[in-house]
């Protein structure tokens, strides 16, 4: 009984690919299409640095789009207030930018057969290079005030991050925790700390209570005029860092 000799697949692919063309042309064509990728990731982080022009479109096959991708200026600066994040150009960012965000552009670019400019970032503060006066979303401008998501990379925000955020929201906020917070200290007070005869009453309860919601309301307003903090609502497309 005769014994056929196994196919080698590898022997294979390198048969087909010969036939088609000489090894040192197809090495040249190799060498030229990451040449080819070299540059344009080049020139895809020089944009990036660059951030553009506030004006910058892109010109998108909507047909191709993602509808789950695309955001309104309202929506992003509703998430932005919400958990205290900025929305600004890329140049301001300041951490290291994945190599798969560089991809996502390109392979946007190709599709799309455009060159994309305008980028943007929602970001913590902490992650831009800001002027003094945890989850990168890279966006790029469609206009009408519409954005489109590029790439998200990184961790997700904490989970109570909104929550912690929420005082810092708008004065409201602020005052009603700056209350909420008086009144738990004056509940921890004893009684008969500043009153002796007896348990003290609602009168003097809410005498301890003004006196110690202008105390914490004091340290609140000097630690914020110090650190020149302000509200979320004023501050989320803001490019300096004491705002």
């Amino acid at each position: 009984m005769m014994n056929f000799p196994r196919t080698n697949i590898e022997k294979q692919l390198l048969k087909s690919r010969n036939k088609r063309k000489k090894e040192d042309q197809f090495l040249q064509e190799i060498y030229s299409i990451f040449k080819e990728n070299d540059q344009q990731d080049a020139s895809i982080l020089q944009k990036l640095e660059d951030g553009g022009d506030e004006n910058d479109l892109n010109n998108f096959n909507f047909d191709l789009l993602e509808a789950d991708r695309i955001f309104h200026i309202s929506d992003i600066e509703k998430i932005c207030v919400n958990y205290r994040l900025r929305f600004l150009s890329s140049k301001y960012f300041k951490a290291k930018i994945p190599y798969d965000a560089i991809m996502a552009i390109r392979k946007l670019e190709n599709d799309h057969n455009t060159s994309l400019r305008g980028f943007r970032i929602i970001a913590p503060a902490h992650l831009f290079k800001l002027d003094n006066a945890d989850d990168p979303l890279l966006m790029a401008p469609m206009g009408n005030d519409y954005y489109y998501l590029v790439h998200k990379w990184g961790n997700d925000l904490h989970p109570f991050r909104k929550l912690l955020m929420w005082p810092f929201k708008q004065l409201e906020n602020f005052i009603f925790s700056m209350f909420l917070l008086s009144l738990v200290i004056t509940f921890l007070i004893p009684d008969k700390l500043f009153f002796h005869a007896g348990e003290q009453d609602v009168t003097e309860f809410l005498m301890i209570l003004f006196f110690v919601f202008k105390w914490v309301g004091g340290l609140a307003i000097f630690y914020g005029f110090k650190k020149g903090k302000n509200f979320s609502e004023t501050i989320w497309e803001s490019k300096y860092y004491n705002a």
